[in-house]
């Protein structure tokens, strides 16, 4: 190996070492260059200014390694809980018991001396369990996601530095800070030294509000929610009134609470009830208690008044509110009903037809289907609702024979185009000759196909049945055309889903081999029962018939429509201009003739 390899080797073996060690190298590679006799000037000058550079670059390599590092560190990917999840929902609730365990007995404890004092293990059980608690909420928050461009976020350093950057963070660290050590100064009769536990109440916010949108019956939470904050003002009103007492004296007036000497009141469970009694005459504004005696009590019973004030405002407005929407519905539907009753009043409507009527209306109401789907469902987007209404209606749509093996996009089409509709018993769904506008399939309830009469029954038909598809296909060549061809009764009330002959006309515009697939079916289904001319079938193939035609013109009307009135707006616009110009260029030719030529006259004459 010659000196020119010994000296390149020796620099890229220590390429990450200090500048200050890179120099030295450098110095040392001169010398050895200068007893290289056999090389050049030039060549020993290129061979140093390509080390330099490499050694200048090397502390930028070193930048662009820990940069791409920090960035690979960031794109980290680890498990996230989902804040609209069940887990994350479940973890809630763990995280609300400690909070709400913080909240009543802290002040309880700090209050009455005996609960601190002869359960003292115990207490430092739960408190130490709901530590441990708050501070596997806080590595919870660093691992709980949040949307990002409609993306869950996974990254593990954004996660911290969102957490990180929030108020909830600062709480949550006051929250767990160890101001247990005080019991070593203070003794530990003095709970309330973890007073900062109760920062963590957003916890317990946020669980209720979840609770209240998941819960199907969301004003029975409400109410019990509300009434759970006011039994906890009580609570910490009771717990300050006896502290109050203790720091006036026992039994030194009427107003604090008795002397405890006095084994009655010497009690711990007396002297909780005895103040949660007095506390909740007081803010409920029933009044009926002491008159306070010092004027600490007055100012102290002035606050509690106030506080009794807005919690009996509060209770009224919230009951008041739940109840009005808990019968809202029912209020709706009542008013509906008032109104066909003053109508069929006024009209002199027979009472026969009215007791049927107001029995429909009964049993809509008694069996929950007073409520208008497409009104429900109106706020959701279009694909969710779709999947509710495949979700309720696909398997009966295809039930139906025609329907059965059709494209999946004009099942999801025909599916939001049905519409629910109930009968009562002896209501005649359609009639014998009959224009068919539309075609049903039973969901609930029985149907007989009766003659003339009304009363011999040829078949019942159940769940699941349908009738009517023949009469909305058009089918050429059928000798019933579009007529019904049987009278179809109701025996009791029955459920059915209706599909307009409009609709699934303009859902097979778009699927026109599912048109002729049905079409197709149909004609099966004609000459089975004898009722297709062949003849007439076969040469009105290739002629459009009239609703077709009709339906033709419409869409060229339209369109004619929509280029006429782009035209007027364009001769509008067109005409609007050419008054603007009209009007500048009559503004140019007033500025002209108003022009004063004295001056110039005057000029032409001094110069003559």
């Amino acid at each position: 190996m010659n000196t020119r390899e010994r000296v390149i080797k020796t620099h890229s073996s220590h390429s990450n070492v200090p500048n200050s060690a890179i120099q030295g190298r450098n110095d040392g590679i001169e010398r050895i260059e200068d007893g290289e006799s056999s090389k050049s000037d030039g060549e020993r000058k290129k061979e140093k200014d390509m080390l330099n550079e490499e050694n200048k670059d090397s502390p930028n390599r070193n930048k662009d390694k820990s940069k791409k590092k920090n960035e690979d560190e960031e794109e980290k990917e680890i498990f996230v809980i989902d804040p609209s999840g069940n887990l994350y929902y479940n973890w809630l609730f763990c995280i609300t018991l400690p909070v709400m365990y913080n909240w009543t007995m802290i002040i309880a404890r700090a209050c009455f001396d005996e609960l601190q004092s002869n359960n003292l293990k115990m207490w430092f059980i739960f408190d130490y369990i709901s530590d441990i608690i708050y501070v596997a909420d806080m590595f919870v928050r660093t691992r709980t996601g949040y949307l990002e461009q409609g993306l869950l976020v996974r990254e593990e350093l954004k996660l911290k530095k969102k957490y990180k950057g929030t108020i909830q963070f600062k709480l949550d660290i006051l929250s767990i800070l160890p101001t247990d050590l005080l019991y070593f100064k203070l003794g530990l009769n003095y709970p309330e030294i973890r007073i900062n536990r109760l920062l963590r109440v957003s916890r317990m916010f946020e669980f209720c509000q979840q609770t209240e949108t998941r819960t199907n019956y969301p004003n029975i939470f409400r109410i019990s929610n509300l009434v759970m904050y006011i039994i906890i003002i009580i609570h910490w009103n009771a717990c300050m009134y006896f502290s109050i007492s203790k720091a006036i004296g026992f039994g030194t007036d009427t107003w604090v609470y008795p002397n405890i000497t006095h084994p009655e009141f010497g009690r711990l469970a007396r002297k909780y009830v005895y103040s949660l009694y007095w506390s909740t005459l007081t803010l409920t504004t029933i009044g009926e208690t002491p008159p306070p005696v010092r004027d600490s009590e007055y100012f102290f019973v002035v606050i509690d008044f106030l506080v009794g004030i807005l919690i009996f405002a509060t209770i009224v407005g919230n009951i008041g509110s739940m109840i009005s929407n808990m019968n809202a519905a029912r209020a709706e539907f009542q008013a509906r009903i008032d109104a066909i009753k003053q109508y069929m009043q006024f009209r002199n409507v027979s009472k026969d037809l009215e007791e049927r009527v107001i029995k429909w209306f009964d049993y809509l109401w008694t069996n929950k289907k007073a409520v208008d789907e497409r009104e429900v469902l109106k706020y959701l987007p279009d694909k969710l609702r779709a999947e509710i209404a495949i979700n309720v209606h696909l398997e009966t749509l295809k039930k139906v024979q025609i329907f059965a093996d059709c494209e999946a996009g004009l099942l999801v089409e025909l599916v939001l185009k049905l519409q629910p509709q109930v009968y009562s018993p002896g209501d005649y769904v359609c009639r014998k000759g009959d224009i068919g506008r539309e075609m049903y399939i039973i969901k609930e309830g029985k149907l007989a196909v009766v003659a003339d009469d009304g009363v011999t029954q040829y078949v019942v038909l159940s769940d699941g049945s349908y009738f009517g598809e023949i009469s909305i296909l058009n089918i050429k060549g059928s000798k019933a055309g579009n007529r019904r061809t049987a009278n179809i009764r109701s025996i009791g009330y029955s459920d059915l889903f209706c599909l307009y002959k409009d609709d699934l006309m303009e859902a097979l515009t778009e699927y026109p081999d599912a048109k002729a697939l049905l079409e197709e079916k149909g004609r099966q289904i004609l000459m089975k029962d004898g009722l297709l001319d062949l003849d007439i079938a076969s040469a009105g193939k290739d002629s459009l018939d009239i609703e077709e035609k009709v339906n033709r013109i419409d869409v060229i009307l339209d369109n004619l429509e929509t280029r006429f009135a782009r035209l007027l707006a364009e001769y509008g616009a067109a005409q609007q201009k050419l008054k603007i110009r009209l009007t500048q260029v009559e503004n140019m030719l007033k500025i002209a003739m108003e022009f004063d030529f004295t001056d110039l006259e005057d000029e032409i004459v001094c110069g003559q």
